[in-house]
């Protein structure tokens, strides 16, 4: 997801459902029919479910506005009338059985008050757009509603004949439904979280990139990328992703196969900058309307979260990191990339800045298990700082270990659930080394490296020493410290000298010096999270 800057919209308090112990959604099955005009729905949503206590209700989240008329159980053709409570936002269905999967059918209508956006475009057409994140899947959608119990899910849309519709997984079924209606049906086969379950109905025209990445999909094949637009913006594509492909192919070969059944890109309504809804990335309206289009750093950070965020997904919202900080570094790192080490480091400077500049990233650690709403969790600890500690790691790593860790990782949790300590746990594996220091130091205490450092030359040794002072501020870091020495002929050696968790600290820079060197540069290639000033 890229977030908005300063956007009243994510500020917005979310109330977190509760999770239901044993609850484990298998499948939804959800036959929506939209409206020509106007907000109300109606659907028909099958939820099957893992074996489950008998008499223990089956708590699902369903907003109050959806009008449940009638709730039947059973996953054969002999289905039973359920009994059923829907008290505020929960629907509480009681099974007679539990030995093997249960199904609940659950028929209901009304308008929306969030989750599926309905509402008209700049010409005044229909259009709907679903923008579940954090938890509001639940406002449309009889679902568990959190990204710890990830399922696979069946679209069957009826809309008035002319209206596209786009939804997770591939297309299976486009039509005739009545006089003037296509019912058209998308099918996702791989677990995904609620929050990136959507569908998009409306005036939309397709951009087709056809078969890209080719090798890269799973099995082998190709991967059919799109983009769907207002007919108004057609005339500007394919714009930025024109490169689509490219960054697709580029995280396959770095993390494993494109995870998905295609990849469509769409102008939407999303409340947040970029959406990245399995296999269906919603972007902004307006980023279709500004000079340049939708950005390449864009496209990369949404695209990456296929892989990391949508395949892969934090079990509890407090490691959304696993998400954010690891599309917004796989955003810079598709920048080395396609653009080299210059265009990097500029990324890696920023992010830094936006790590120093921030408030938050003082006063919380990035794994905030405190903040209760996901939507605050939207902040520079979780991308730019989160990001940030990646980019640490594969300093601390090397490339070889890292890059390896990350494709178990990916490979070991795909389609499922993961937690920091798995991440920890597959770099270690990599590396064969302790880890536990440096995710503690950077993951689970507020704030970054302050180091204050002074140097002398002796003529008689001609050896360099070091002295660094580490603020109180944030207590004492463990990192390894890269210098440029330069000389006075303009030439320069590269040492990297490790310093521990400790206030103050002397020592001597490896090798001799024929003359006192001209100056010395501190982490040339921004690979801190440190402030350095000398004293």
């Amino acid at each position: 997801m890229k977030r908005l800057v300063v956007s009243a919209a994510l500020c917005v308090a979310a109330v977190l459902p509760a999770q239901q112990p044993g609850l484990d959604v298998e499948h939804y099955d959800v036959h929506l029919v939209l409206p020509r005009q106007g907000k109300r729905i109606s659907a028909d949503v099958r939820v099957r479910i893992g074996a489950f206590p008998p008499g223990v209700p089956v708590r699902l989240d369903l907003h109050r506005a959806m009008i449940v008329s009638s709730v039947r159980v059973g996953c054969g053709e002999a289905r039973e009338t359920g009994d059923y409570t829907h008290e505020g936002d929960v629907l509480a269905v009681r099974l007679t059985e539990s030995s093997g999967p249960a199904c609940i059918d659950v028929r209901y209508s009304g308008a929306p008050a969030d989750g599926l956006i309905i509402g008209t475009d700049s010409a005044g057409r229909w259009i709907g757009f679903g923008d579940n994140f954090p938890n509001r899947a639940r406002y449309w959608l009889p679902t568990n509603d959190h990204p710890s119990d990830k399922a696979t899910v069946t679209w069957e849309v009826t809309v008035p004949s002319g209206r596209s519709v786009v939804a997770n997984g591939e297309r299976t079924h486009d039509d005739a439904a009545g006089p003037g209606e296509r019912m058209i049906t998308f099918t996702e086969s791989r677990a995904i979280p609620t929050y990136a379950m959507v569908i998009a109905a409306g005036p939309l025209v397709m951009h087709d990139l056809g078969p890209t990445a080719c090798g890269f999909a799973e099995g082998g094949g190709c991967v059919p990328q799109m983009i769907w637009t207002a007919p108004e913006q057609a005339k500007f594509l394919p714009g930025n992703f024109a490169r689509a492909g490219e960054i697709v192919g580029f995280f396959a070969r770095t993390f494993g196969a494109f995870p998905y059944e295609k990849l469509a890109h769409l102008q939407t309504t999303t409340r947040y900058g970029g959406m990245e809804n399995s296999s269906a990335i919603f972007y902004a309206d307006a980023m279709f309307r500004r000079p340049g289009g939708v950005s390449e750093g864009i496209i990369a950070h949404e695209t990456a979260h296929q892989w990391f965020g949508d395949a892969v997904t934090e079990r509890e919202w407090a490691h959304a990191w696993l998400s954010e900080g690891f599309a917004t570094f796989l955003a810079a790192l598709w920048t080395q990339d396609a653009h080299g080490d210059s265009a990097y480091h500029a990324d890696l400077a920023r992010m830094r800045r936006e790590v120093l500049g921030a408030r938050v990233t003082g006063e919380r650690a990035v794994i905030d298990s405190v903040e209760a709403d996901p939507n605050r969790l939207l902040n520079e600890n979780t991308y730019q700082k989160g990001g940030f500690v990646l980019q640490m790691l594969r300093t601390q790593l090397g490339d070889r270990a890292f890059f390896a860790g990350l494709r178990s990782y990916f490979a070991d949790h795909k389609n499922g659930n993961a937690m920091t300590q798995d991440l920890r746990r597959a770099l270690e594996q990599s590396s064969q080394s302790d880890l536990g220091w440096f995710f503690d130091q950077w993951l689970r205490r507020p704030g970054w490296a302050q180091l204050r450092t002074a140097w002398h030359w002796d003529a008689d040794t001609r050896r360099v020493t070091l002295e660094v002072e580490q603020s109180r501020r944030f207590g004492a870091y463990r990192l390894p410290l890269t210098i440029d020495v330069m000389d006075a002929s303009g030439g320069r050696r590269r040492v990297t000298v490790p310093l521990g968790a400790v206030p103050s600290q002397r020592v001597m820079l490896p090798g001799e010096f024929a003359a006192a060197p001209r100056a010395l540069v501190f982490d040339p290639d921004v690979a801190l999270l440190a402030e350095i000033t000398a004293k």
